[in-house]
């Protein structure tokens, strides 16, 4: 786009000397760069028009000419008596929006928002670097001022913006970037004052992974985000099926100052995409009309962004009422007035008045009129705003002064004017008051702003110089000749040293210093010429001057080759010469070699020869890049000749670009490994990776081997152990075959190691050893962490945070009789290997205290025989078995007695001699080891001592025993007594017979074992035991029982109705056990199918009823016993006959019995021994009706609400349950039952073996008189003993 003409800037480009000398004291007054849109006549004519400094511009595509409005920036003189220009615009749109967006973007800052914007958006100041910096504004001159032609001026200049710099014309023009992003793009669009438009952005999602980030600008700086409201509004939206966002812009009740250019930009990571759209705002036509000024600013929007903005709309929609209403009731007074003449703190008091309610937007209103200039102190007439005249004409800039004797200086943008004595350039009058500068012949550098200054007063004008158009005289002409011939095209214009503009095909000639078309002008002719034309150099050329334009053909044909020899193919081993030749005619023409349609030029390797009709292209030491097609095209012609060369080299595996010791590579196992190796050979060596026989693929799904281009890759997605070894690279191509190895070395974690081992726990620690991992994962193990846990939890805790070199260690501070485990974890430079598995469980233990109450038990002749109580503190290692040692009397020798620990509390000593006395002591073992030994107070006699027989008869062997026949029959009856007693057994008196019963004696008890019992087993059983004269006896009852026998008669005592009596006997044998029922069947003397009536039955009579009228029946009875029923049933020899109805029966009268009966126990309590801290449970049977009510005493006292004792009462059967009982619970107990008839009550004597230390007791919550009592009565039972 050319370059607009910068007022201090020559027509060389180089900045303009000034005429008048620097004024050091004069203040630098800031400079304005005008821009004119061109006349109508340039547009409607499309005339070429020709920058105003010279030069041609650069070559653009023809666009449609547009002018952009700029405000001017602050100026630094802000204290200037005279307003500042503001920025008014005048745009002719005959282009597209696109063209009008880009000229927009490119040179000017973007519109201001509203009327306000110069006071809320400051524009972007430049610094002031030096005089020469320029401040841009866009005027159009009054039309009523200046004559029709006049509009037109500055017409050299078609766009706005920055152009290309002189040096950068020759630079290929760089278009903008296809879209990347967007694929629907915001169009620009045109609305009415007060309508809403909206502009719509589409992006694909279909290759973005999230959401892209768009912006909206206006112009180049205002991002749009901060400026949503009312009357602006954005909105995104995603569709899910066809993967779009679209982004929209709505713009609500546009005003005026929304138009200008719009920017849309897309982001996406490293992805960019923009689009640039206008928005014009048409207002709506209407004549002039008053409002009501009251009216206007009635507040409709607190506190919003229209707040001190007339609601033009809402006087619009109500505009017929309104005008209606004011024709009736016009404003009585003007507010505006009493505004205006009113000090600042009664503007409240007047709104209030009048009923102004929008206080803030009025004072917002008043800010914008412009205030009345003050009357110059120093001026009494000032420059005109803007002066123009024609280009050689003169112009007359007059100021009048109020004070004559001021002084008065001139300055040309910035610059101090001074007269010379030798140029008449600037002529300086003065005439009374009036001061006049006369500019004789201006030129284009005379186009400047000026100003005066007058003491501290000051006064600016703008001079616009006026070119006339150029016009051309003399047209060029049409060209016919052949490609290197010299063109030259010639053309008159109207005046010397116009700037034209050459045009090929609508496009502009580059001219610049590499071009191949030269530029220069004689006088009113100008020329273009092509030295070395060419077929492209084809085409339409014109020439456009600011008065008109013309144009002509140029036609270049090529001349006619011939070819005498062509390039040949050739295959060359790389880094051999070569030589490509050919042979033409004609043999002046020279031509170009290209290398796949890359132009070749010669260096010091590449010599390129033309001699005569020859060509030859010389390549001394030839590379993999001069593979390819060649070519060589004589200049300016079509034809071409052409050659392959195919360049071929052995295959090399480069090892040495691996930088590895020995070739060898380490990786970590479980890593990725992706080994690329740098390979060469042409054409591309075919590579196979081997390792070991087995050959790598590239279709593997772990390890892979792959080849692209210059390098072969060996991948493996997740190293293992098994990797580790040597692979082979074997390359191979039409020159030759190469191979390598690369050693591969997988390092891991090591292995973990074995259990540890734990030879030895103590209290609160232990020691452990462990084996080092039998793989250390190829790299050497740099020590080992050691965790500990509770056998039970799941929580592992670290004991070291420093590595172990060792392989032993010692845990402590552990809590006694817990179970511990430990682990080991092996380090080495790779990592830390997974956890051994945990050692066997081991537990911190001391050893026990001292076994308690050691007493003698028993002595023979040669044995001792003594008990104790296990030691009052086992500790947390629990007890393994105690040892029993002795020594004689008066000596200190201790022999072990057993040598393999005793778990038993008993232990008896053998092998002693008689007469003599011993010591004894038991220790209690652990794992911890020995406790300290118990040994007796007194030593013991070794002589047997005679003790009286006592049979203890088991408890369920004090009752009848009884089983049925066929069951095996095993009684134990222990006994007491010293020496040895004497056991005989009678049955009813007589001697047993060893063929039917089998009886074992021991020391200590006597077994009666029965194999298959019969019936004839049953009877009483006296066992007698006898030591010398000292005798006891017992007797055991054993009852076999058997299924009874059948009923002996069954009879039907009477049929009545549907019912029928039968009467029967009990059987004769009842299996030698009571009979507990019968059974009752019948059945129908057709079918003859038994059917049960009745079970369980106990009378020997009964009632069937519920019979079938009409049937006769047949019954059966079966007895039962504890055994089952009978075989066989018993059946009535008669039927009875279910009779229709006419038959009846007199029922007999019975009399109810009484069942009532005083407590009576069947069964009675019996005494029994406990044993401390198991269950007791005491148990009898009574009988009475009613139910009687059930009292259990201990020691004559009722027991009531004590947990120690539940009590139960089923069926009569009466219960009653000691809950681990001690030596206290023992005593008498009595259970007592009453009802209204009596009462009854049996006893039982209950003895607690066994007892508890005090501590227990204390622990069990007795009270101490009891613990006194029960430790007392303790002592006199061991006393007696």
């Amino acid at each position: 786009m050319p370059e607009p003409t910068k007022k201090d800037e020559s027509p060389n480009g180089q900045p303009e000397e000034s005429v008048a000398q620097e004024s050091n004291g004069a203040p630098n007054l800031p400079e304005i760069s005008l821009e004119v849109s061109p006349p109508p006549e340039a547009v409607t004519e499309m005339k070429e028009p020709v920058e105003a400094d010279g030069k041609k511009p650069e070559p653009t595509e023809p666009e449609p000419t547009q002018a952009v409005v700029a405000q001017e920036p602050n100026t630094v003189e802000n204290d200037s008596n005279h307003p500042e220009p503001s920025g008014v615009g005048a745009t002719e749109q005959a282009g597209s929006a696109k063209s009008a967006a880009k000229e927009d973007s490119s040179c000017s800052p973007p519109p201001p928002d509203d009327d306000n914007a110069a006071t809320t958006t400051p524009s972007p100041t430049p610094q002031a670097e030096d005089a020469s910096t320029i401040k841009k504004l866009s005027i159009d001159l009054p039309n009523d001022s200046v004559p029709v032609p006049a509009t037109g001026r500055k017409d050299s200049v078609w766009s706005l913006g920055e152009g290309q710099a002189p040096e950068d014309v020759d630079k290929p023009i760089d278009h903008p970037p296809q879209s990347t992003l967007l694929i629907e793009m915001p169009q620009s669009g045109t609305v009415p004052v007060g309508g809403d438009i909206t502009f719509v952005a589409k992006v694909e999602a279909k290759d973005l992974l999230r959401k892209p980030t768009i912006k909206w600008f206006k112009g180049k700086w205002m991002d749009l985000a901060s400026k949503t409201g009312k009357h602006l509004q954005l909105k995104e939206s995603f569709d899910r099926f066809t993967k779009i966002h679209t982004f929209e812009m709505h713009i609500i009740k546009a005003k005026e100052n929304y138009a200008g250019n719009y920017r849309c930009e897309v982001t996406y990571k490293d992805k960019f995409d923009s689009c640039s759209f206008d928005l014009e705002i048409k207002e709506v036509e209407q004549g002039s009309q008053s409002f009501d000024i009251r009216s206007a600013f009635k507040r409709s929007s607190e506190g919003q962004e229209d707040a001190g903005e007339l609601d033009f709309s809402a006087l619009l929609k109500h505009r017929n009422q309104r005008e209606h209403k004011q024709q009736d009731e016009g404003p009585d007074v003007d507010v505006w007035e009493i505004l205006k003449n009113a000090r600042p703190d009664e503007y409240e008091k007047i709104a209030f008045t009048y009923g102004i309610t929008d206080l803030r937007g009025l004072l917002k209103r008043m800010k914008k009129i412009p205030k009345e200039e003050k009357k110059s102190e120093a001026f009494a007439k000032k420059l005109e705003s803007a002066y123009q005249v024609d280009k050689g004409g003169k112009i007359r800039l007059v100021v009048e002064l109020a004070d004559p004797t001021v002084d008065l200086k001139w300055y040309k943008n910035g610059q101090e004017i001074r007269p010379t004595p030798n140029q008449r350039k600037y002529i300086f009058e003065h005439k009374g008051t009036q001061r006049i500068m006369v500019i004789n012949n201006c030129t284009g550098n005379d186009d400047a702003a000026y100003s005066v200054v007058a003491g501290d007063e000051k006064c600016a004008t703008e001079l616009f110089v006026k070119e006339l158009p150029v016009k051309i005289v003399k047209g060029i002409e049409p060209v016919k000749t052949t490609v290197n011939e010299r063109i030259e095209l010639e053309c008159e214009v109207s005046e010397e040293g116009a700037q034209v503009k050459w045009m090929k095909n609508g496009v502009e000639v580059p001219t610049g210093v590499r071009s191949r078309y030269r530029v220069k002008c004689e006088g009113t002719k100008h020329y273009l010429v092509i030295d070395d034309a060419s077929r492209d150099d084809t085409g339409t050329y014109s020439i456009m001057a600011t008065g008109g334009t013309s144009e002509a053909q140029v036609q270049i044909d090529l001349k006619p080759l011939k070819i005498f020899q062509d390039l040949q193919d050739m295959t060359v081993m790389l880094g051999q010469p070569f030589k490509l030749n050919c042979e033409i005619y004609p043999g002046n023409v020279p031509g170009r070699w290209y290398r796949n349609g890359q132009l070749i030029q010669a260096s010091d390797r590449i010599n390129i020869v033309h001699k005569n009709k020859v060509h030859r292209l010389e390549i001394e030491a030839s590379s993999l890049h001069d593979a390819g097609d060649y070519t060589f095209v004589p200049e300016g012609y079509s034809q071409s000749l052409s050659a392959k060369i195919h360049i071929i080299d052995p295959p090399r595996v480069h090892l040495e670009s691996l930088n590895f010791p020995d070739n060898t590579v380490v990786v970590v196992a479980g890593n990725k490994l992706r080994l690329e190796i740098p390979i060469s050979g042409e054409p591309a060596p075919r590579v196979v990776w081997m390792k070991g026989e087995r050959v790598i693929l590239d279709s593997g799904h772990r390890v892979r081997a792959e080849t692209f281009g210059d390098q072969t890759s060996l991948t493996i997605e997740v190293t293992e152990r098994e990797d580790s070894g040597n692979y082979k690279i074997v390359l191979q191509n039409e020159a030759g075959e190469a191979s390598a190895s690369v050693k591969i070395k997988v390092v891991d974690i090591p292995d973990p190691p074995d259990a540890p081992l734990v030879p030895v726990v103590g209290g609160d620690w232990c020691s452990m050893t462990w084996e080092p991992p039998k793989y250390d994962g190829g790299s050497p193990i740099l020590g080992y962490f050691i965790e500990r846990k509770k056998k039970q939890s799941s929580r592992w805790m670290r004991l070291n945070f420093d590595l172990i070199k060792e392989t032993t260690f010692e845990p402590k501070k552990m809590i006694e009789g817990v179970p511990y485990e430990v682990r080991i974890f092996a380090v080495n430079a790779i990592g830390v290997s997974k956890p051994s598995e945990p050692s066997k469980a081991f537990t911190p233990l001391a050893v026990t205290s001292e076994p308690t109450m050691l007493v003698v038990d028993d002595v023979t002749d040669t044995t001792v025989t003594v008990k104790w109580r296990p030691p009052e503190t086992i500790g947390a290692a629990g007890l393994d078995g105690y040892l029993v040692e002795y020594c004689i009397e008066g000596s200190n020798d201790w022999v072990l007695s057993n040598k393999e620990l005793t778990e038993k509390t008993k232990y008896t000593i053998t092998g002693l001699s008689p007469g003599c006395k011993i010591l004894v002591r038991v220790k209690a073992v652990n794992k911890a080891g020995a406790s300290s030994p118990r040994t007796l107070q007194h030593a013991i006699l070794v002589k047997e001592v005679v003790e009286p027989p006592k049979i203890r008869v088991p408890r369920h062997l004090k009752q009848t025993y009884t089983r049925k026949v066929g069951e095996v029959v095993n009684l134990v009856v222990p006994f007491l007594g010293k020496p040895r007693p004497k056991v005989t057994w009678l049955k009813e008196g007589q001697p047993i017979e060893p063929s039917h019963v089998s009886i074992r004696n021991t020391d200590c008890d006597s077994i009666i074992f029965i194999r298959k019992a019969e019936r004839s087993h049953s009877g009483k059983y006296e066992m007698k035991v006898q030591v010398e004269n000292h005798v006891d006896t017992a007797v055991i009852d054993i009852q076999i029982v058997d299924l009874p026998g059948p009923p002996q008669s069954v009879i039907i005592e009477d049929v009545w109705g549907e019912n029928v009596a039968l009467v029967w006997t009990p059987p004769k044998d009842n299996g030698n056990a009571p009979i507990t029922g019968y059974t009752i069947q019948k059945a129908d003397k057709k079918t003859m199918e038994w059917y049960t009536c009745i079970e369980h039955y106990h009378r020997n009579c009964i009632t069937i009823t519920e019979l079938v009228v009409g049937n006769e029946y047949y019954f059966r009875i079966f007895s039962e016993n504890m055994c089952g029923l009978s075989e066989t049933a018993t059946q009535t020899k008669n039927s009875a006959l279910i009779m229709k109805e006419g038959m009846q029966m007199k029922a007999p009268e019975y009399n109810d019995p009484d069942y009532k009966e005083a407590p009576k126990f069947t069964q009675p309590l019996i005494n029994i021994f406990a044993v401390a801290g198991y269950n007791a449970t005491l148990n009898c049977s009574v009988r009475a009706n009613p139910k009687p009510k059930v009292i259990w005493m201990k020691n004559k006292m009722m027991i009531l609400d004590d947990p120690r004792y539940r009590m139960f009462s089923n069926q009569g059967v009466c219960t009653l349950e000691i809950r681990k009982p001690s030596p206290f619970d023992g005593g008498l107990y009595t259970c007592k039952a009453i009802n209204d008839l009596g009462e009854a009550q049996v006893d039982c004597k209950l003895e607690v073996k066994g007892g508890f230390t005090f501590y227990e007791l204390m622990q069990r919550g007795v009270p101490l008189h009891l613990i006194d009592k029960y430790m007392n009565e303790t002592k006199v039972v061991e006393q007696e003993k």
